[in-house]
């Protein structure tokens, strides 16, 4: 049966949450969340203590204690022992990358469909190299290369490569100085890395696949800094649908130049 937890209706009261397998610690997360995205909780103010989270959201001080962990991490709030005004949970003061923050956190709380993540990575980055191959003067793609170099190592572990290359991709939005768009990238960076991680366990031949990514890396650099619009869009979105295809079910097809189409994901 689905797990009943609470977590707060736009009218102030609870309501439950049926999401089948949801988990104690995910549904304070979004409680937190809620409150966050209403108002009810701002930066500075304090969270209740994990004695009263647990006894009105009906989960075990652990649960409490779990998601304190993640938002801690996510950078949402900072916790201090002790007793005073500094003691406790606090939701920190004008967080960086706000906007990413919370998007971070609502992928720790529920994550999101593989096919979702790539579908809308295909959406933000061929608009961002096309943006970055038109504007004159080209932007500076100097973390993009320094990140190169970095991968260029040839003993370098995958999971260690698969970190920056999804680095990489963070840096190309990042030279658009588009603060939205950037703190979009930052905040999918998870979910990003979860299933490119998982899914190179079943790749056959790491040492080709890296190797094909260094090279697909380097062109859509070539296509932007040859201000080669047409060129750029389509290098990242058969970068990004290519890898996917090579980690799902070989039926997977490649998206068209029609629009965004990433293959099924794998059963």
């Amino acid at each position: 049966m689905p797990r009943t937890t609470t977590s707060p209706s736009g009218d102030g009261h609870t309501a439950t949450d049926q999401r089948p397998g949801a988990r104690a610690w995910q549904s304070v997360l979004t409680t937190i969340e809620g409150r966050l995205l209403t108002g009810e909780l701002a930066p500075g103010d304090h969270l209740p203590p994990e004695r009263t989270l647990a006894a009105e959201l009906a989960v075990g001080r652990s649960s409490v204690r779990e998601a304190l962990r993640v938002l801690e991490a996510l950078g949402l709030i900072r916790t201090a022992t002790g007793s005073g005004p500094s003691a406790g949970a606090i939701i920190v003061a004008a967080p960086r990358g706000g906007m990413s923050a919370l998007l971070r956190l609502q992928v720790a709380a529920q994550g999101f469909p593989v096919h979702d993540i790539v579908h809308t990575r295909l959406l933000l980055e061929t608009g961002i190299v096309e943006e970055l191959a038109r504007t004159t003067p080209r932007p500076a793609l100097a973390s993009c290369r320094s990140l190169l170099t970095a991968m260029s190592d040839q003993a370098l572990p995958s999971g260690d490569f698969l970190a920056l290359d999804t680095r990489f991709h963070v840096a190309l939005a990042e030279a658009t100085h588009n603060t939205v768009v950037t703190a979009m990238m930052a905040g999918l960076r998870e979910s990003i890395e979860s299933y490119v991680f998982a899914g190179s366990a079943a790749l056959p031949d790491w040492g080709r696949t890296a190797a094909r990514l260094r090279c697909e890396h380097q062109a859509v650099i070539d296509a932007i800094e040859q201000g080669e619009s047409a060129k750029a869009r389509t290098r990242i979105r058969d970068h990004i649908t290519g890898y996917y295809a090579e980690i799902s079910a070989p039926s997977a097809a490649a998206a068209t130049d029609e629009g965004p189409r990433p293959p099924a994901p794998a059963r």
